[in-house]
């Protein structure tokens, strides 16, 4: 082993999550509504997918080999929205949710130029709708929070361990802001991407 191949591999190297099986990257769509205020843009994901249908999203995927955050989110956007890069303004990228599925998601804040552009795709969109920002500003979240608990296999090595029998293992408590805005419940790791946007543009303001 080389130490100083180590060194310049380490140092052009982006750190990730030790472990991660699958990274994924989605649009945080800013648009500006009729009345001149901003809001965010959401879908509805089709009926027909096997993977949360129905669910309240933002627009993306998973990473393809090679890409950022931004040429995925950007692909993914046009791929279920039919929104071009070009008419998309990236503004930067957010702080990433590492899952204990060992799923990344890196959130891409962007403001959509022009949503006359907007053609969902039939397959994977059921429709969309734009929430103002106002609205999560002003509007307190109910909180839902679940325990992730860890459970082993039958072939658990305790004996080698020498642990017993139930390990008295730590429960992961998960917290998930949860927004009910005309009918569409925005919870889960989209509530929680906006509620990291409404912090951040907080600080920003402090």
């Amino acid at each position: 082993m080389n130490i100083y191949d180590l060194q310049q591999t380490l140092a052009n190297r982006r750190p990730s999550m030790m472990g991660a099986q699958r990274t994924f990257a989605v649009l945080c769509p800013l648009v500006t509504m009729d009345d001149g205020q901003w809001g965010l843009l959401f879908e509805v994901r089709a009926a027909s997918l096997r993977a949360q249908p129905k669910e309240v999203c933002f627009p993306g995927g998973q990473m393809d080999k090679g890409e950022t955050p931004t040429q995925a989110a950007l692909r993914e956007t046009h791929e279920e929205l039919g929104i071009p890069s070009g008419a998309i303004t990236v503004l930067g990228e957010l702080d990433f949710i590492a899952t204990a599925a060992g799923f990344l998601i890196h959130p891409v804040l962007a403001v959509v130029d022009d949503v006359s552009a907007l053609r969902p795709s039939a397959e994977e969109v059921d429709h969309t709708f734009v929430v103002p920002l106002s609205f999560f500003a002003q509007t307190k979240p109910l909180s839902a929070v679940y325990d992730l608990v860890p459970r082993t296999h039958d072939d658990f090595p305790y004996d080698v361990l020498n642990v017993p029998n139930p390990y008295p293992f730590r429960t992961a408590p998960v917290e998930s802001p949860v927004w009910l805005y005309t009918g569409h419940p925005i919870w889960g790791l989209t509530a929680r991407i906006v509620h990291h946007l409404l912090q951040f543009m907080k600080n920003l303001d402090e």
